[in-house]
């Protein structure tokens, strides 16, 4: 089961990938800042150092594609078109965010955009994702999931079945192991038997062990644009892990102290946006391109925070709604 590599994108694709990048990591500063302020509620888990992963797939999937991701999930429900207003609006507890202000950080949400949920527990979505890529086929759409996960989850028993169910069935589902190399605090090495905890165990399942360099935001373009394409037309799953880094802890409450300093360093200096800028600027996009797109995400990030913060809290009434089918609790009464 090999999983076709698409040709490189064009220079416009690549300026839009590098604006996607920017956008996560500006959106995901300015949360960490506003948290420091008291403004946004609850922890939060950035993704700041792995946003080429996650606009590298946004730019080859289709707008009807449908994406799946853990609670470190900003970067993947902003780049499918989340409104960035409303997605910091969630992130204030305020009535405007895409979940009314009740599901915050970690549950991020945009049904429109196919952005299908952030899930808060390890594992719990890659079933689902198989779900919905069965019920595209079902209804013939040519849909594909696409699921992100971290290196942890590939412990977790909901890791295997949905990749069993998924090569069984034959389903158009794209899985991706954003592999951090730490499971929250641990790193992944220490409790894993392989040395690629998703690729090294695709074999079981029948896939191809595909690897790739998750700071690299063309190889992850062309080789999900190869998988996409794949389950499109009838291939099957694939599984690709994505070798990357948190640039920060595993949460805001986390200072990462575990991590050799050394380590640390070496992978800053690999930080995927700086490099791509660099390419781009080497590739024939002049510094009016580039620093256009800079200021035009610094302006949009802005004008998502006025958003926010302009928005008004929830009312007390709306706790008891969207929980329930029928929108209250009498039927367990």
């Amino acid at each position: 089961m090999n999983v076709a590599v698409a040709a490189g994108p064009d220079l416009d694709t690549r300026l839009r990938i590098y604006r996607m990048m920017l956008e996560a990591r500006r959106f995901e500063e300015r949360a960490h800042q506003l948290f420091l302020e008291g403004l946004v509620k609850g922890t939060t888990h950035l993704g700041i150092g792995q946003e080429a992963v996650a606009a590298g797939f946004a730019a080859a999937m289709r707008s009807d594609d449908l994406t799946f991701c853990t609670y470190r999930g900003h970067n993947h429900t902003l780049l499918r078109g989340a409104p960035p207003g409303r997605l910091m609006s969630e992130l204030l507890g305020r009535s405007e965010g895409v979940c009314g202000g009740k599901g915050g950080s970690m549950h991020l949400t945009w049904a429109p955009a196919g952005a299908m949920g952030s899930y808060a527990i390890v594992g719990a979505h890659l079933p689902i994702a198989a779900g919905a890529a069965w019920a595209a086929v079902e209804r013939g759409t040519g849909q594909v999931a696409v699921c992100f996960f971290g290196d942890g989850t590939t412990n977790i028993g909901a890791f295997h079945e949905a990749l069993n169910l998924a090569v069984v069935w034959d389903l158009p589902v794209v899985f991706v192991c954003e592999n951090n190399l730490y499971m929250e605090y641990t790193p992944i090495g220490s409790v894993t038997a392989v040395e690629r905890p998703a690729a090294d165990r695709a074999a079981a399942y029948g896939l191809e062990g595909v690897v790739v360099d998750g700071n690299d935001p063309d190889v992850v373009y062309e080789t999900a644009a190869g998988a996409l394409a794949r389950a499109r037309e009838g291939g099957g799953p694939s599984l690709i892990e994505a070798i990357t880094y948190r640039h920060g802890g595993h949460s805001r409450a986390d200072p990462g102290t575990y991590r050799p300093d050394e380590e640390v360093r070496q992978w800053l200096a690999r930080d995927p946006i700086p490099m791509y800028r660099t390419r781009l600027a080497g590739d024939g996009a002049s510094e009016e391109q580039l620093g256009g797109v800079e200021q035009s995400v610094e302006s949009w990030i802005e004008a998502a925070v006025e958003e926010a913060k302009a928005a008004p809290e929830p009312s007390v009434d709306s706790i008891a709604t969207e929980v329930w089918a029928d929108g209250g609790s009498r039927w367990r009464n």
